[in-house]
């Protein structure tokens, strides 16, 4: 099932994941830490069911983007870091982790991690798409 952003939801009895794939910037932090989990050889490529909510909320926290989200069925979801912190990559983009409004073309957005476009080239602003110079 996914929403007006895009985003798809895997659920199980206690925790749901959310993807968004436009945002996705192939970091493979998820693929790493939860292989069975995260296998985008099967369909669907997210199977949260083979493993713990504690264990895939701690991997999907791993992910610099922000693609990946989760919420614990009893309501629970990501603490934002404090501070926040921003750093800026080699290339330019910068990878925030925290307490953040994002400004889209959609309206503001709160995250709590989120990789942003530092050259000006993403098609997805102010999110990094790869696009320009900063994303490579």
């Amino acid at each position: 099932m996914s929403d007006e952003s895009g985003r798809k939801a895997y659920r199980t009895d206690s925790i749901t994941v959310t993807f968004e794939a436009r945002r996705c910037l192939h970091a493979a932090e998820c693929v790493r830490g939860l292989p069975e989990v995260f296998d985008v050889a099967k369909r669907p490529w997210i199977q949260p069911e083979k493993a713990t909510a504690e264990r895939l909320a701690e991997v999907v926290r791993l992910c610099p983007s922000g693609a990946l989200q989760y919420e614990l069925v009893e309501g629970g979801t990501e603490v934002p870091a404090r501070p926040t912190t921003i750093t800026r990559g080699a290339t330019g983009q910068l990878t925030v982790r925290g307490e953040v409004s994002v400004e889209t073309p959609e309206g503001a957005r709160a995250e709590t991690r989120a990789v942003l476009c530092g050259c000006g080239e993403s098609r997805l602003q102010p999110y990094c798409d790869h696009a320009g110079p900063c994303g490579r």
